[in-house]
């Protein structure tokens, strides 16, 4: 795979409106004749003239009437982020002609912005995959922070764009996340908070009385150890920071969450070395490790998963031996 010149892809469609969609507006009827494209982007086509009612420009708010010809004919003009396509490496789990499914490494931030210009998975996308620059946001269709690791899926065409946002909508897109927790917790539950902007610091999210986004996350106990908790957690949203905010929350803050935790908890009598990399964790212990969806072209439900990031497995690793040499001592 190389940089070059996105091919214009041209898509051409044509329908015949039925009986039972008599009377409908024209925008109505098109979103159903040609379901695999979002309405909002319909109604640009048929604004722009793109979509003829027999063979005839026509208004968003036309009635149809049973048995006329509507035709699609565009050609895809690049998204404007086709231009900071950027040689990054990428992790692709799976590929096919509708979707990517990628582990994002630690570090990665998902889109451009204030700060994040260049060296976006944004702009690896649209390097290694230049159809993407006729996709929305080059096919992100939601996102990860940028040190939380783990699955995300990318859309390569307008259909798939239009199923994934659909499903991620109407909440049967599956995402789990492994999180490594300071507490230790006697069972798993659900936290059912909303979630807004924090009231005096922007940069952050809050639980809110008022206001906000509904959240729902689930979670359930994996292992314990001395101080810490490794728990398994379901999205049933997905509002920015969810987990990390609900979990410290409910007071169990993830480690080396710089944003939403305090110091991090040491239990006693820990050996230097334990206490160091608690310490000096460099990012939230947050990782994607399943995701399931409907693939948008067969129909059927698929499922991806990925072991836990390499820093967290170290972490885990010195817990469980900080645990078998306290076994004894009731420490």
């Amino acid at each position: 795979m190389s940089q070059n010149t996105p091919e214009k892809e041209h898509i051409q469609l044509s329908a015949e409106t039925l009986e039972n969609q008599e009377g409908e507006r024209l925008d109505v009827a098109v979103s159903k004749l040609f379901s695999q494209y979002s309405r909002s982007r319909l109604q640009q086509w048929i604004k722009s003239g793109h979509i003829t009612l027999d063979g005839k420009a026509a208004k968003t708010r036309e009635k149809v009437f049973e048995g006329q010809l509507v035709v699609l004919d565009v050609v895809l003009e690049a998204e404007p982020e086709a231009e900071v396509a950027e040689d990054i490496d990428l992790d692709i789990i799976y590929e096919d002609d509708q979707l990517l499914v990628i582990n994002k490494p630690v570090g990665l931030v998902v889109h451009p912005g204030a700060g994040n210009s260049h060296g976006t998975l944004l702009n690896g996308l649209l390097y290694h995959f230049p159809a993407l620059a006729n996709v929305p946001r080059a096919g992100v269709v939601h996102r990860l922070d940028k040190d939380t690791s783990g699955l995300m899926v990318v859309a390569k065409t307008l259909e798939a764009h239009s199923s994934l946002v659909n499903q991620l909508q109407a909440r049967t897109v599956s995402r789990e996340y492994y999180a490594l927790v300071q507490g230790v917790m006697t069972a798993g539950g659900t936290v059912e908070r909303n979630i807004g902007r924090h009231p005096t610091n922007r940069q952050k999210q809050a639980v809110v009385e008022f206001g906000g986004k509904e959240a729902i996350t689930h979670y359930r106990v994996v292992k314990r150890f001395r101080a810490h908790t490794l728990v398994r957690c379901k999205l049933e949203t997905g509002r920015t920071h969810q987990i990390r905010v609900h979990m410290a929350y409910i007071r169990f803050p993830l480690i080396g969450d710089k944003t939403y935790a305090g110091r991090p908890k040491i239990p006693k009598q820990s050996d230097p070395l334990f206490i160091e990399v608690l310490q000096q964790f460099p990012r939230q212990a947050l990782h994607a490790w399943k995701l399931g969806l409907i693939h948008p072209e067969s129909g059927e439900y698929c499922e991806w998963e990925v072991d836990l990031a390499e820093d967290i497995q170290e972490l885990m690793a010195i817990m469980k031996q900080d645990l078998l040499d306290h076994k004894h001592t009731g420490a």
